[in-house]
């Protein structure tokens, strides 16, 4: 059957898709719009496959606080390159996963993505159709969640980074200035965890034996290597553990110390650090 102008700007209109795919697509199903869209679907899954190992170093992070302050939301959401990053079609499927994120509160990605949408189909299901759109590969590369007695975000100006951090108390407008501080403190400096406690014994195992191999090559006794390598490890924890951090905007104060200063026992619980590229 012949397909007419109005006919493909229907099925444009219906889909967001080009609109030669969709001149296509309803030459190849003749005329038929169900069969168009099932084209156009699977025009997206192969994108999906054959791009499945490429990178993806642009894209948006963006985070949502409850109105109670209890409950902060951060996802990333990744594309390939930087003038995807800025359509129209992708930065409202950002939104779109943040806002049903925030409505349905999914626990992990995989339940997230997995949310049914006014068509019925999933959240992966619409990513798929726009990697087919736009032919890039998408990727939401993580959602976290945080709670805690106040949860404080914090945006980076390139829109590529975002920060949660919880901290045990809520009290007053200093607290959450301070959790602002600290957001933007792991934002800069990447703590691996809130504590030393918390670093994964991994970790310590392989900055130990970097330790002991630093002062082995530096021709230090091995009756040394122990002690050396523990140093070595404190001072590990002092730039890679937040609370013992040294604060950015003021050196003579560690993360601990500057919490502590603005409430007596305030700490932080919980962060979530999301970067891309």
């Amino acid at each position: 059957m012949a397909i007419t102008a109005q006919d493909v700007n229907r099925l444009r209109q219906e889909t967001g898709a080009g609109m030669m795919d969709c001149k296509k697509a309803l030459t190849e199903a003749d005329g038929d719009f169900e069969k168009a869209k099932d084209i156009l679907r699977k025009q997206g899954q192969k994108i999906a496959s054959k791009r499945a190992e490429n990178t993806t170093s642009e894209g948006k992070v963006l985070t949502h606080v409850s109105p109670d302050g209890k409950t902060g939301r951060i996802i990333g959401f990744a594309c390939e390159t930087e003038p995807v990053s800025n359509v129209a079609d992708f930065q409202n499927l950002a939104m779109a996963l943040m806002d049903n994120a925030v409505a349905a509160q999914p626990a992990t990605k995989e339940e997230l993505l997995a949310l049914p949408q006014g068509d019925g189909r999933s959240l992966q299901d619409h990513i798929t159709d726009l990697m087919g759109k736009i032919g890039e590969k998408l990727d939401v590369i993580a959602y976290e969640v945080v709670t805690a007695e106040q949860v404080v975000a914090y945006n980076h100006s390139n829109g590529k980074l975002g920060v949660l951090v919880g901290l045990n108390n809520t009290n007053g407008a200093e607290v959450v200035e301070v959790g602002k501080d600290i957001a933007m403190q792991i934002a800069a400096m990447k703590p691996v965890a809130i504590d030393k406690d918390g670093v994964d014994s991994s970790i310590v195992e392989r900055e130990i034996e970097i330790g002991k191999d630093q002062a082995r090559a530096e021709g230090k006794p091995e009756a040394m290597l122990e002690k050396i390598a523990m140093g070595k490890l404190q001072k590990f924890y002092k730039e890679n553990t937040l609370l013992n951090q040294e604060f950015v905007k003021d050196s003579s104060l560690t993360i601990a110390q500057l919490l502590d200063k603005t409430s007596k026992g305030l700490t932080v619980s919980a962060f979530k650090r999301i970067a891309i590229g």
